[in-house]
Parts: C-alpha cells; structure tokens; sequence
C-alpha cells in the first residue's frame, strides 16, 4: 500500500533563503510513516504504552532534487520497500502537486526497540506479520 498526503508549505517550514530547510521534509516524511503505520491498523501511543514497542528511525539515506517553496502543494508518498525480520526500509518520495517533480528521494530504516531502549532481535510478531503481508499483497493490508 503506498499512502499518499499532501501538504501546503508554509512559511515556517522555510530557511533564511526563502526554501524549504532541509529537515522539514525529514518532518514530513515522519508524518508519512505516521500515516501509513495508522493505514495498516497500529497506533503509535498503544504500540508503545500497550505492547512495549518504539519503532524509530534506525537510518535515513535521502537525496535532495530541488527545493519547495512558501504555498507549494507538496504531495508525501510511503510505501514499505522491504522487511528483513529485524528492520524494515520505507520508500518515500516527495514531489510538487501541480508539477509532479521530485522535491526528495528517500530509504528511512526503522527498528523495533523496547520503552527502555533495548533492540529487539526480530521485529515483534504484531509488525512483521504486517510487513511481511505488505510486501506479498499490498493492496490487502
């Protein structure tokens, strides 16, 4: 499942150069991943409060294309690129509504910790089953 949103640059999403700052689109690719674990069923508090699971960003390789800027309709893409049993890589892509080019290619690596900050050695049951489901019928989670 690829979840798609879309989101109106706002001033203070900018830098002192009149485009969006660098980090603002690691913000919105958080809010992607947000969604798309809301879209297969988990909610962040009760994984964390309810089943003793975090799962953080363990790794980010992004590439920058070109720069948003104030009132442009960026349209956040996420999809689950691959599951290994201890991490999974999220595709998400980031691009102008009205041109559909690419403002940011990204691979953001989450893991599973516990509250206390330990790793778990495999993803716990509740999450791989989703991700290995994703990655098999995508249109089926």
């Amino acid at each position: 499942m690829k979840h798609i949103f879309e989101h109106r640059v706002f001033y203070a999403d900018t830098d002192s150069y009149g485009v969006v700052w660098h980090g603002t689109y690691l913000r919105w690719m958080e809010m992607g991943r947000v969604y798309w674990t809301e879209a297969v069923g988990f909610n962040l508090i009760d994984l964390k409060e309810n089943h003793n699971v975090v799962i953080p960003v363990a790794g980010v390789n992004i590439r920058y294309k070109m720069s948003a800027k104030v009132d442009d309709i960026v349209v956040v893409e996420t999809e689950l690129q691959s599951f290994n049993g201890l991490s999974a890589v999220f595709k998400q892509i980031i691009k102008n509504k009205v041109t559909d080019k690419v403002y940011t290619e990204a691979e953001v690596t989450i893991v599973a910790i516990s509250n206390e900050g330990k790793l778990y050695r495999r993803m716990p049951k509740l999450l791989a089953d989703v991700f290995e489901q994703e990655l098999k019928c995508p249109e089926l989670v």
